[in-house]
């Protein structure tokens, strides 16, 4: 009987330490998530909304769609990918898009974004970022998709801060733990 308890109770410890580690890791993501939306805006009101078209080549995105872009992977990989709901349609939805947005509409829209996205992950199901799913041929868990969307706004906003460079300007401060 004993040899049967001991392997019960340890599970039963270790459930509830398991539990807590995740949803600290979510809160944790929240807090980055949060600290990278200040600088994202921080680095969207530093170029002058007449630079918003700038690209620093022809095959380049402009500095307008990179951060409109971000906003879209936000809402793809968190209300799409890991919730589940239709994507949005390229073609058709601009809401996510440069369209004819003034620098006050993006980034007013990014930070809408960034609201749903925390707003989503802070009421996602922790139990459920073990799921796996097809990440453009490769197999990942949702956990590795929150990874990913960090990635990918560190990426365009990384590019964006070229842009001030190569228009003379000076980005703003790094924001640490982003």
């Amino acid at each position: 009987m004993k040899h049967i308890l001991v392997p019960i109770l340890l599970f039963l410890l270790f459930v509830p330490v398991v539990s807590a580690q995740q949803n600290d890791v979510v809160q944790e993501y929240l807090e980055r998530l949060e600290n990278s939306r200040k600088y994202l805006v921080l680095v969207a009101e530093t170029m002058p909304e007449d630079k918003y078209g700038f690209k620093a080549t022809p095959e380049s995105m402009s500095f307008a769609e990179h951060l409109m872009h971000i906003g879209w992977a936000m809402d793809w990989h968190s209300q799409s990918l890991m919730g589940g709901r239709e994507a949005r349609d390229w073609n058709t939805d601009t809401e996510l898009k440069v369209d004819k947005k003034s620098k006050k509409e993006m980034i007013d829209t990014i930070d809408r974004t960034f609201n749903k996205t925390m707003e989503f992950i802070s009421s996602f199901d922790i139990k459920r970022l073990d799921e796996r799913l097809d990440y453009f041929g490769a197999d990942r868990t949702k956990r590795q998709i929150l990874l990913l969307l960090a990635d990918h706004i560190t990426h365009h906003r990384a590019q964006m801060l070229v842009y001030l460079r190569l228009n003379g300007l000076q980005p703003p401060r790094y924001v640490l733990y982003q």
